[in-house]
């Protein structure tokens, strides 16, 4: 989607399809923004329809020659209960819907006085909101016996108060590669295991570092063997695809300054190894590199964006599948800085190319890292499709996700990591199992991963109750990707970069 930014002043002249307009009420009675002759005039048009109800859209023609043809009026609660930023994105999205069940091409969103993000958080949002409405996966669609093909906005307006456009414009700019970032990310999602593969995630990891300056290296099976990730190696062993460890880095600090690393896991198909998984739902699998997607969305990102931080972003890589090759129960596995796992169970392969990736960023000396993974079917049952949970060894960083969540609209919510868990993790023939049982799954798999950060602050994103799944009430999603945590991760690095 294209966007720009227009003043109020210029409203009048702005050729669109549909201008989305909130509506605040309370007790019946219903309060707009300062209205155009025409746009006041559709209002009056459509009388006691207008509700502030959230979510009630109510469309009208515009009965005036120039400007917007259209009118939504939204619904947006109660008068004076600012927007904040998760509600703008949605406001929005509620245009782009409106505009696609009538088949319109363009949308206008008036962004409203008072908001609680301020002027330059709140065209971000509906920057955000517009952008990621409008995407829409057609890559492997032919049409062949379509009718005609679903309807597409192209054309996005955030109208700004005319004090504000500039600030406001800047903003817009940000959000639109934020989101374009995201949809980057469920793009790879929606792409099945066959074409998805490890190659292709570092075909496409090359691809955004030669649009954005980023530098790359990607490791295949000798390197990896000379690295000595044996745990990567072993997961990808029943599989003919070769394994891959994408490594992007933005140098944006200082060339002393300790990088802040990203680490997403890539594991493009996953059928559960030797401990195979039901085949009913098991097309779903291609999601299992979500934490992966979502690293290389949020690295170019923020080479776009130009953050004042040196970003490293880490994605081991691989499928994990049945083969007379493949790694069984009882395994014992040497993984890269020394540790011996006993594999217990070959569907919990997420930590075992996770901790060789994590030894590995631990020797660039790292700031800070975070790690995110679609890792645990127990993640969803503790905390649903709202929330993901949040663990690490540094309360303040878990705490800067945690808020970094709730402004990018991709809330997480932090669990103990009490040393009783660790002992779950005890083995009778190795350093440690793969697995901890079935009681606190989630906090066992992070403490799995804690065995190898070393000293550096770390925290870990289980994202596999919120990375994908059926639409809810957020619309700018569509069933399948929803490319989380890409914002998430992009405003903890902007955070850091102050």
């Amino acid at each position: 989607m294209h966007l720009r930014t227009v003043s109020l002043t210029e409203l009048d002249a702005l050729d669109v399809d549909l201008l989305a307009v909130p509506v605040f009420g309370a007790d019946g009675a219903v309060e707009l923004p300062e209205l155009t002759e025409s746009l006041s005039a559709a209002a009056s048009a459509e009388g006691d329809d207008l509700s502030a109800s959230v979510g009630r859209v109510i469309v009208a023609r515009v009965p005036a020659e120039g400007g917007p043809r259209r009118v939504a009026f939204v619904g947006a609660g109660e008068p004076g209960a600012a927007f904040d930023a998760e509600g703008l994105r949605r406001f929005a999205a509620r245009a782009v819907r409106a505009a696609e069940d009538r088949r319109l091409t363009s949308v206008a969103v008036w962004l409203p006085g008072t908001t609680g993000p301020g002027v330059a958080g709140a065209a971000q949002a509906l920057a955000e909101g517009l952008v990621l409405a409008a995407w829409r996966f057609r890559e492997l669609k032919t049409g062949d016996g379509e009718k005609e093909p679903p309807a597409r906005v192209e054309r996005g307006v955030v109208v700004a108060p005319t004090a504000s456009t500039e600030e406001a414009a800047a903003a817009v700019e940000i959000g639109s590669v934020v989101a374009e970032a995201e949809n980057f990310a469920r793009d790879l999602q929606s792409r099945p295991g066959n074409v998805a593969t490890p190659r292709h995630l570092a075909a496409e990891a090359r691809r955004i570092a030669d649009d954005t300056g980023l530098e790359i290296d990607v490791l295949g099976p000798d390197r990896l063997r000379e690295e000595r990730m044996n745990a990567l190696l072993a997961v990808s062993a029943g599989s003919d695809e070769e394994p891959r460890l994408i490594v992007l880095r933005h140098a944006g600090g200082g060339s002393d300054e300790p990088p802040l690393v990203l680490v997403g896991k890539g594991l493009t198909f996953d059928a559960g190894g030797i401990s195979i998984k039901p085949a009913s739902g098991m097309e779903s699998m291609k999601f299992d590199m979500s934490g992966g997607a979502a690293v290389l969305a949020a690295m170019w990102a923020v080479a776009r964006l130009g953050v004042k931080r040196n970003v490293v972003g880490i994605v081991p890589s691989s499928e994990n599948l049945l083969g007379g090759s493949a790694v069984k129960p009882g395994d014992v596995v040497t993984t890269r800085n020394g540790k011996t796992v006993e594999i217990i169970n070959t569907d919990a392969e997420g930590r075992l190319i996770l901790c060789d990736a994590l030894d590995y960023a631990t020797e660039l000396a790292p700031e800070a890292m975070v790690d995110c993974a679609t890792l645990t079917g127990a993640a969803v049952i503790g905390l649903g499709h709202q929330a993901s949970p949040v663990m690490g060894t540094d309360d303040a960083l878990v705490e800067e996700l945690r808020a970094a969540g709730d402004r990018s609209g991709e809330r997480c919510w932090p669990l103990p990591m009490y040393p009783e868990y660790r002992r779950q993790l005890d083995s009778d023939t190795a350093d440690l199992k793969n697995v901890g049982g079935r009681p606190a799954g989630t906090i066992t798999a992070g403490w799995y991963l804690r065995e190898f950060v070393g000293e550096v602050p770390w925290a870990h994103l289980d994202v596999a109750g919120t990375a994908y799944g059926e639409v809810d009430d957020r619309p700018y999603r569509r069933k399948g990707g929803f490319g989380v945590p890409t914002r998430l991760l992009v405003e903890w690095v902007r955070g850091r970069a102050g």
